[in-house]
């Protein structure tokens, strides 16, 4: 049974929800789950004003050294400009030592965003993400197109090749729809079946 993490940061929600579906397809394959979040920098001031959602469901992670613990970790965080946002950064910048010791060569990991809009940065974001993940020495798992649900232009959509995303419009009101939370369950079930396989 792999051993998955699914570790995030949402200022308003979205990415919560998001982590929260990935870790549902992650079980369904058998997988063992922790979603954790990482730390908030932004000063509680700037925070309040910005309507930061205060965000306990799931316990935060400090110690970098945590990762190691697991066969597979999956990254969510929202663009910031076209990258991953500074909350995530920081926590990987704080991770020179795992990194240094090599302990986490051979295991799998994806990435999952969110933007405010279609043309937002989804995919780049996604990319700094995996970026960060194949310096550590990960194996990356997409979010490939066994995944339908992603093709077609009906609807207003996340999904990316890259990881599932959502869209959460300019004030934030539009939340992850069925279709978008169906593509990181088939991510996070992806990811923790090719874990199983590779510690066979």
């Amino acid at each position: 049974m792999p051993k998955i993490l699914v570790l995030y940061y949402s200022s308003y929600g979205h990415l919560a929800k998001m982590a929260d579906a990935v870790a549902e397809g992650a079980r369904s394959a058998g997988a063992q789950v922790d979603v954790r979040r990482v730390p908030e920098t932004a000063p509680f001031e700037v925070a309040q004003a910005a309507g930061f959602v205060v965000d306990h469901s799931h316990e935060v992670l400090e110690d970098p050294n945590e990762l190691a613990d697991y066969d597979g970790i999956i990254v969510g965080a929202p663009t910031r400009f076209g990258r991953m946002a500074s909350q995530m950064a920081a926590f990987w910048d704080k991770a020179g030592g795992v990194w240094f010791q090599g302990k986490l060569h051979g295991k799998v990991g994806g990435a999952f965003s969110s933007t405010a809009t279609q043309h937002g940065g989804q995919e780049t974001t996604l990319f700094s993400i995996i970026t960060n993940l194949l310096h550590f020495g990960l194996t990356i798992v997409g979010l490939d197109y066994g995944y339908q649900g992603q093709a077609g232009v009906d609807v207003v959509k996340g999904g990316s090749p890259y990881g599932a995303t959502t869209i959460a419009d300019g004030d934030g009101s539009r939340q992850p729809s069925e279709s978008e939370l169906e593509g990181a369950r088939y991510q996070g079930r992806r990811i923790a079946e090719t874990a199983a396989k590779l510690a066979a």
